[in-house]
């Protein structure tokens, strides 16, 4: 097997052949008359071990970027002050600015698309916006029958599915369950329910492995104890040998200090052995740093352990109270988003906050980018990212000029500035990415096509 990266992007050591079923790999015959410790060493070596191994991880890397096979939508709300998220520059020469609310991306930018301009022509405020961004509210008569995109997309490629799609949310139910609490319909009116508790989600995901939760715990102590037993009998063994044999035990140890590392990391996108998320509270504001990382990382195991193809993670909703003072603010976000041009104090803090969650939306990427994808390439390579608002301006209140950002599965390294273009158009294209036939989203007089040259 060649070389490939783990879930954080380290190298992988290659892994030995597996012998056929029933005989020993000749190298390591010597290395079974001290005992079960060494003979599992033996056995680990000869390409068992892969089998303990994330199924992505163990699989060949490379496959070209841009064929979208799975959907991310990334929500955040209270719409922008454009001066401050702005890209400079053209469509291919641009840059984010000193202190602007997108230079956290600013590494990511060749894998980005930016639109600016984008007007929703079904729905304005704050309720209003929320509940066109996915849907273009489009009525049960019509060809996307009143669905938000992420819904329509998984009733036609996560059929399939353990789950043909996943809702996750951060800090979306303490205002109850209405259209200004939630971005994902079914059809008109008919909500779908973000999950904001990351221990109930583990266990809807992974409850059934190992026997939940405290099982798989106790499979993760017994693989280490496992591996703890195999290095102290190789250890001991090295000792007993001569120079040649020592040199190829000294091997045999890094690749089970490799083994370990990769079974055990903190970082690890695993689905036979997760990592359960701290327990916190869903309803705290305080937690919401924690809350929002664990769902990143629920998300991303997801779709790395082909749960599924579409998920989304939503951050608070319109209106959002969430009172970010880990990004140095004293007033919630939602009043902070009315600060005027002359309110400077105010703006900053504004601005603090939305560049946090541009940082959680570069920490996003990066997770996608560190998991290989069992296809090939990684998992950023094969998704479509979306990152939209249900807000132009937020001090004015109004559906235009709201900001989107595409990512990965997408041509990058561009921004694309579209005034008065209907949102219609970007919800056709990523359907049309994903590999769903439609040639309107929402309401039909809206707009009829995909975003021109979006995919090309």
């Amino acid at each position: 097997m060649k070389p490939g990266n783990s879930p954080e992007g380290k190298p992988v050591a290659a892994r030995p052949t597996p012998a056929p079923a029933g005989r020993r790999a000749p190298a390591l015959l010597g290395l079974t008359r001290r005992g079960f410790g060494v003979g599992l060493a033996a056995s680990l070596l000869a390409g068992g071990y892969a089998r303990l191994l994330s199924p992505g991880v163990a699989r060949a890397q490379g496959a070209p970027a841009g064929a979208a096979r799975r959907l991310l939508i990334f929500y955040s709300p209270n719409g922008t002050v454009h001066r401050f998220w702005r890209p400079e520059g053209g469509e291919r020469d641009f840059r984010f600015g000193a202190g602007s609310i997108l230079e956290p991306l600013a590494d990511w930018r060749d894998r980005l698309v930016v639109l600016d301009g984008i007007d929703f022509l079904t729905g304005d405020n704050h309720e209003g916006g929320q509940s066109a961004m996915l849907t273009n509210q489009g009525g049960a008569n019509t060809p996307t029958r009143g669905m938000s995109v992420d819904q329509f997309v998984a009733d036609r490629i996560g059929v399939d599915d353990r789950f043909k799609s996943l809702e996750l949310g951060v800090l979306t139910d303490i205002w109850g369950a209405n259209a200004q609490t939630r971005i994902s319909y079914r059809g008109p009116g008919e909500l779908v329910h973000p999950d904001a508790d990351p221990t109930r989600v583990f266990a809807r995901l992974f409850g059934d492995v190992a026997g939940g939760p405290e099982g798989l715990a106790r499979l993760r102590a017994l693989r280490r104890s496992v591996l703890d037993l195999g290095r102290t009998e190789l250890a001991d063994l090295h000792r007993r040998v001569g120079a040649p044999e020592r040199a190829r035990l000294e091997a045999h140890l890094d690749a089970l200090r490799g083994v370990e590392q990769t079974l055990f990391s903190d970082a690890e996108v695993s689905c036979d052995t997760p990592l359960a998320p701290p327990r916190l509270d869903k309803d705290s504001n305080n937690d919401v740093p924690g809350l929002l990382d664990a769902q990143i990382s629920l998300a991303v195991t997801a779709l790395a352990c082909g749960l599924t193809k579409v998920a989304s993670v939503q951050l608070s909703h319109t209106v959002s109270p969430v009172l970010h003072h880990w990004a140095g603010n004293v007033e919630g976000h939602h009043s902070l988003s009315h600060a005027s041009d002359g309110q400077a104090d105010q703006l900053g803090q504004f601005v603090a906050a939305e560049r946090w969650v541009a940082e959680k939306f570069a920490s996003l990427l990066a997770r996608l980018a560190g998991t290989p994808d069992p296809e090939g390439g990684t998992l950023l390579d094969s998704t479509l990212v979306l990152w939209p608002k249900e807000l132009g301006d937020s001090r004015a209140h109004t559906c235009r000029g709201v900001p989107f950002v595409l990512a990965g599965a997408v041509p990058g390294g561009r921004y694309l500035q579209l005034p008065g273009v209907s949102h219609a158009h970007v919800l056709v294209s990523v359907a049309n990415a994903l590999g769903v036939p439609t040639d309107t989203f929402g309401d039909p007089a809206s707009g009829q096509g995909p975003l021109a040259g979006l995919f090309s």
